[in-house]
């Protein structure tokens, strides 16, 4: 039977210090934070944690840190992506190691693989590897699509247990949830449609807003699970300013950036990742308003 996922899991951000070093302290007073919103576990080193920007000693840090933190019952997810299925296996490994049992995987990035070139690579990483994988389809950032033709050859794998599908097309969601419910576990990747994805079976969500957003966040599922689908509506009307917000543009800054409004700094993003201009600035903390004074 597949490993089952529920709940919100926070697509964490990784914290810096003044020089630019991970800030373990800052890193623990978020995780607090977080875990008294209602997460149900954590999601280290992918996109939204500049995975692509930390060595490899830092991401074994951070990881085994993540670890360290958990309680039973709590889910964790590392991501293990690379350039070449060769690095994804070595991250893989380590990760392993460390005691995750789940990685979640985009397209290894600057490739573009085609459909069979990723079954190939996705498979390679399974046959090296006892690890279960969450697929992750990106195209507005990897460029090219997870498509059907790899979910096909795929889904039935036992450690295939998920994809979280962060392409934003609603449609794309509801022939997942058609083609494959009860095979492979939708996972929701689209903030700005938490609540449709919700509808057609995503029940959980890898989500990097809830670094800033995770008491709303974790209500929104919970009001959705109890079958208050008015309060629930309700709350992703308000989610959805800041979601929108966030999308359009500059969205790791912008989380971190929440971070802070929400009194728990996490230092800024690396290079070259730049600053939010004071106008940004204002424009997220005004979406964000809502969110800070949460009921």
């Amino acid at each position: 039977m597949k490993k089952k996922l529920s709940g919100v899991m926070p697509a964490l951000v990784t914290p810096f210090d003044a020089t630019g070093e991970v800030d373990f302290k800052a890193f623990e007073a978020l995780l607090t934070t977080l875990r008294a919103a209602g997460v149900t576990g954590w999601v280290p080193c992918g996109s939204t944690g500049e995975y692509s920007f930390l060595s490899d000693g830092e991401r074994d840090q951070v990881l085994r840190f993540v670890k360290d933190f958990a309680r039973p019952g709590e889910t964790l997810i590392a991501g293990t992506n690379a350039p070449h299925t060769k690095g994804v296996i070595a991250n893989t490994r380590r990760a392993r190691d460390i005691g995750y049992d789940t990685v979640l995987l985009a397209v290894p990035f600057y490739t573009k693989p085609s459909q069979a070139e990723m079954i190939t690579h996705f498979r390679a990483v399974l046959d090296a590897v006892d690890v279960n994988i969450v697929l992750y389809s990106y195209p507005a950032k990897d460029g090219v699509e997870i498509g059907f033709e790899v979910l096909d050859a795929l889904a039935d794998h036992p450690r295939v247990i998920g994809i979280k599908e962060s392409s934003g097309v609603l449609q794309r969601a509801i022939e997942i949830f058609a083609r494959y419910d009860g095979r492979l576990q939708l996972v929701s990747g689209s903030d700005d449609a938490a609540l449709d994805f919700m509808f057609w079976g995503a029940d959980s969500w890898i989500c990097g807003p809830a670094n800033c957003m995770a008491r709303a966040c974790c209500d929104l599922d919970r009001s959705f699970r109890s079958g208050d689908m008015k309060k629930a509506r309700a709350q992703m009307a308000t989610l959805f300013q800041a979601m929108k917000e966030l999308e359009s543009g500059k969205f790791v800054q912008k989380v971190k950036y929440g971070c802070e409004l929400q009194g728990i700094p996490v230092g800024e993003s690396r290079l070259p990742l730049g600053p939010l201009t004071a106008e940004e600035k204002a424009a997220f903390r005004a979406a964000m308003e809502p969110i800070i004074s949460w009921r």
